[in-house]
């Protein structure tokens, strides 16, 4: 080897080196696979560090995800909490208060009884049951001991309540009972002022003039603890509701244990002598209960049961049902008399002593019309009337006003028309000063006892008149004693004088009612006023008592929708100012209301204008500021030592029969939103039907029939009276237990005959694509045809998904009110279910189109035999089919108004849908931000549940709703993947159809579904 030529290792050296290359092919070779063998094990184990690290990289990422979801949580209850922090000061303020008044009320029970021989009670409880002297008659059975009490109020009550010979209670008990009874009904009564009022206006008439209360079935099964307290305070108190109760939930349940099936007619039940015989049993059970409930609480009951008298309805129709004739009044008033509450089941005897069954609203209202109460109260577990496309609860209803407008719109149908319509008619029969409430039966004080209410109040009231001249007023001097009314001033009349004046030169519109129990004259913008003026509002009693103000103030706003106000701080009414304002500013004694003013510098200028000038703002457009001015000069003039602010005449208006502190005022009417979803879900309090809905199911064949089937078995108000399969016809339903039902074969025709005659209520279409139109097309000839009958129509195929004129039925997204209206209803396919509630949120963040992978379980093919369902083909395989242009590429497409991407594949699994789904972002977003914006959207919504980590099919098998997570963001924050998992069978069509029938239908939404 050369002496320059560089160093080789693997070379010998020395006497070695003549033997190299004998050794050099064998040596070399084993060197090299033996550092080869060194780096595999180097590689092998890096390969195991980094796969180390990315399995802890995994656990992080889900370690992180679970940390981002408690922080989201986190956020959530700081935002609740802020939202109750921001109600709860003065509900705080008030329950101190109740507090303060339950111990002065204990210190007075406990220690007077000690000092004096009658019980006292607290200023709140002897104001209440001082109506007790008006309340009960005296009794001549017992004249002298009655008139021997008459010193004493209460006992004269004792001597009266001393007849009962059904139970008795010791004096101490008495007390107890009183005491607690009491003290739970300060916390729903605002005042005194409040309760004297309310119970002098009840004991105005004879005791059977009070109300009348019916109590439903359901009441009596989930809240007899509730009733029974508050008829044991009104029985305290001197007041003797008459109740009248019927138990239809339970009647239901007991006949289908019996094997009996429920026959409903137009509403109305089919009562055979079988049922009847259900029925009388168990109404008597019932009416048992509640007395010894009530007994148990130391009111005196009587039960009765010869009352109503009635002729048969409709014995061909309805069979023993009866239409009540006339009321025997007398029992009822002597068992009033004698201190007894009278309790009546809703049925009936003809004059020949058949026992019919009668509706229990129905003999509710026989009642009133012959007894002409004050109020008519009918206990609901749901506490009122709701507005079906908003959900909110209707606080009262103007039958001369507002019935007209009511029975138009869309949403008021089936049981609330029916009930608005029947409360009308009796309404009309009644005293004008009659009224009827639909409460729950825990609020039953607080709707009679305070201004507020607690339910759906319904008046004839007076229809509100408008007019804009002085000279269009019916009567200028009852309209110039209704300005003056309570004004007490020396220069008052003339002050009025001057303002007609002023009016007769000034733009304006009055507001009134007929008998100017309240007045209202808002003013136009002009160069002094940039905004419409309520220039004055005066009320009388009979007016705050009669709701009537309500009525005045939502025809202003339905005229104006900005107003501006000013009032004294000094104002009686003040609560009820800030409970119709959107806000408010005080200066110097005086505030300043608005509704719909949002522009800040509009406000800015209003609110500068006050701050500089007060109420002198508005010129001499109020007319309370003149009074004001007024009374002001003359007392001056007068050298009267007395301050000005003690003068009644500066109220805005007539003072308010009632009082209670601004937290309660604010606190029960003002509200913080509670939901950030723009489309919450209806629930029971929205349901408007309690009648069973007669279904016809065309195509029960598939999977999909077979699903709704069994959903339809547990409903407690759909009653499957035909199923359509042409394969099956003649066999026997499986899986249907209510009744037997037998698959038909029925043809278009039939379909027809059967909607002329209005058997059915809903129609569902479970058929496949291309099918179901010649039934279509027979069910809108026939409505054609002059059917009066509004039935709903469901269709599970893609055959009208995008016309126009039928409701695309996707609650989560499509506004329910439309759905409640809708009497042809598409249900959304499978995939399109999971795709747009997955893509939805996100829509105004596009930067591009989404594309949605999705695989789904053979059971999206059908039943019809094709490789998509071949099982065999299947194993181990994943199959992708129609990968453009698929029917649900361009449903998702079209109902989110975006281009979407869509690519199905079947795989081996029976049921179940996984839809991955990659959304380009117009902006930066981070995983949380994104997870948030889907909580917000889908808050309330029970059939969605929004998770953290990436969905499985397994976990969403046989459940009713969407699962929807992932949320991973690429790196860039452009764009995120996001997966929903679906039941194809239930949720993706099943359940959907279920949940649009409920909301056509009138039901609660969820009604008959499991949910999340």
């Amino acid at each position: 080897m050369p002496e320059d030529a560089p160093y080789d290792p693997y070379i010998p050296s020395g006497q070695a080196a003549a033997a190299a290359p004998q050794q050099q092919g064998a040596g070399g070779n084993a060197r090299t696979q033996a550092l080869q063998a060194q780096i595999d094990d180097t590689v092998g184990v890096m390969r195991e560090n980094i796969n180390k690290v990315s399995q802890r990289g995994e656990r992080l990422d889900a370690l992180q995800d679970k940390t981002d979801n408690l922080a989201v949580s986190a956020q959530g209850f700081r935002r609740g909490a802020n939202r109750v922090r921001k109600q709860m000061w003065w509900k705080d303020v008030k329950m101190r208060m109740c507090l303060i008044a339950g111990i002065i009320i204990l210190i007075l029970i406990i220690v007077i009884p000690a000092v004096s021989t009658y019980t006292m009670l607290s200023a709140t409880s002897a104001v209440i049951r001082a109506g007790a002297r008006r309340a009960v008659p005296r009794v001549v059975r017992q004249r002298q001991a009655v008139a021997g009490a008459r010193a004493n109020p209460f006992q004269r009550l004792n001597a009266i309540r001393a007849l009962s010979s059904t139970s008795s209670t010791s004096e101490q008990a008495n007390r107890d009972r009183t005491r607690a009874i009491i003290i739970r009904t300060l916390s729903q009564i605002g005042s005194r002022r409040e309760g004297q009022q309310y119970l002098s206006y009840f004991t105005s008439v004879s005791s059977q003039k009070f109300a009348v209360i019916k109590v439903g079935g359901a009441i009596l099964t989930d809240y007899l603890d509730d009733l029974c307290e508050n008829i044991a305070f009104l029985y305290e108190v001197g007041l003797y509701p008459v109740i009248v109760h019927g138990a239809g939930p339970q009647l239901n349940r007991l006949l289908q244990e019996a094997g009996v099936e429920p026959e409903f007619e137009e509403g109305i039940r089919v009562t055979d002598p079988k049922t009847l015989t259900v029925a009388r049993k168990l109404f008597l059970q019932e009416n048992m209960k509640l007395v010894e409930k009530l007994e148990g609480l130391g009111v005196r009951t009587r039960p009765l049961t010869t009352v109503l008298t009635a002729d048969y309805l409709d014995k061909e129709k309805w069979n023993l049902v009866g239409k009540i004739t006339s009321v025997d009044k007398a029992p009822v008033e002597l068992a009033i008399s004698q201190g007894y509450v009278p309790i009546l089941t809703s049925m009936a005897e003809t004059t020949e002593g058949q026992i019919l069954n009668v509706n229990a609203d129905v003999a509710a209202a026989e009642l009133a019309r012959a007894l002409e109460p004050l109020k008519i109260v009918y206990l609901s577990e749901k506490g009122g009337l709701f507005n079906g496309e908003t959900g909110d609860k209707i606080s009262h209803i103007n039958l001369d006003e507002e019935y007209n407008h009511l029975m138009s719109q869309s949403w008021c149908r089936y049981g609330t028309r029916l009930k608005i319509k029947e409360i009308k008619e009796l309404l009309e029969t009644l005293p004008r000063t009659s009224s009827v409430a639909i409460i729950h039966p825990s609020d039953l004080q607080k709707e009679l006892f305070t201004d507020s209410g607690a339910g759906t109040l319904i008046r004839r009231g007076d229809k509100i008149e408008a007019c804009d001249s002085v000279a269009a007023f019916p009567d200028l001097a009852k309209l110039k004693q209704t300005l003056i009314r309570d004004r007490e001033g020396m220069d008052a009349e003339a002050t009025v004088d001057r303002y007609l004046d002023f009016l007769k030169t000034t733009p304006f519109k009055a507001y009134y009612d007929e008998p100017l129990n309240c007045v209202a004259i808002v003013l136009p913008p002009n160069a002094e006023r940039s905004h419409p003026t309520l220039a004055t509002l005066t009320v009388t009693k009979e007016g705050w008592l009669s709701n009537v103000t309500e009525n005045v103030f939502h025809a202003i706003k339905k005229d104006h929708p900005k107003l501006v106000w000013t009032v004294s701080e000094e104002d009686e009414n003040l609560t009820w100012f800030f409970d119709k304002a959107d806000g408010s500013f005080s200066s110097k004694g005086n505030q300043l209301f608005w509704y719909g003013i949002d522009n800040l510098q509009e406000l800015g200028v209003l609110t500068d204008e006050f701050n500089a000038h007060g109420r002198a703002m508005l010129g001499d457009s109020n007319l309370e500021a003149r009074l004001r001015r007024a009374a002001q000069v003359s007392t001056r003039n007068l050298n009267q030592s007395t301050r000005p602010a003690q003068a009644r005449a500066f109220s805005t208006m007539a003072r308010r029969p009632t009082w209670a502190p601004a937290a309660a005022s604010l606190n029960g009417k003002r509200t913080y939103a509670t939901t950030t979803n723009p489309n919450p879900p209806l629930g029971k309090k929205n349901a408007s039907n309690d009648v069973p809905s007669r279904v016809a199911l065309i195509g029960a064949r598939g999977y999909t029939g077979q699903a709704l089937i069994d959903l339809l078995n547990t409903h407690p108000n759909m009653d499957l009276r035909h199923v359509s399969s042409r394969e099956l016809a003649g066999q026997k339903l499986e899986g249907y237990t209510k009744k037997e039902v037998i698959y038909e074969n029925l043809s278009p025709d039939q379909v027809s005959e059967l909607e002329k005659k209005g058997a059915i209520d809903c129609w569902v279409m479970a058929l496949p694509n291309g099918v179901c139109k010649p039934y279509i097309e027979a069910i809108n000839e026939a409505r054609k045809g002059g059917a009066d009958h509004r039935s709903v129509i469901v269709d599970l195929s893609a055959d009208y998904r995008f016309d126009n004129t039928w409701t695309y039925g996707l609650p989560e997204l499509t506004k329910r009110s439309e759905i409640y209206k809708a009497d042809k209803i598409s249900n959304p396919g499978c995939y399109a279910t999971a795709a747009q509630l997955g893509i939805a949120p996100l829509v105004e963040y596009l930067g591009g189109t989404p594309s949605v992978f999705g695989i789904s379980g053979y059971s999206g093919a059908g039943t019809k035999p094709s490789p998509k369902n071949d099982v065999n083909l299947l194993k181990d395989n994943l199959m992708p089919y129609s990968l453009t242009d698929h029917i649900h590429e361009r449903e998702i497409s079209a109902k989110l108004g975006a281009d979407v991407a869509f690519s199905p594949h079947v795989a081996s699994w029976f049921r179940g849908i996984q839809a991955t789904i990659h959304i380009p972002l117009n902006k930066t977003f981070t995983s949380r931000d994104i997870r948030q914006i889907y909580q917000d959207r889908y808050a309330g919504e029970k059939l969605v549940k929004v998770v953290g980590e990436a969905p499985l099919v397994k976990n969403i098998m046989n459940k009713h709703g969407v699962e929807i997570g992932g949320f991973a963001v690429h790196s860039s924050g452009k764009r995120v993947v996001v997966c929903s998992t679906i039941d194809n069978l239930l949720k993706g069509a099943a359940t959907q159809c279920l949940q649009n029938m409920n909301l056509a239908l009138g039901y609660a939404e969820y009604e008959g579904i499991p949910t999340m």
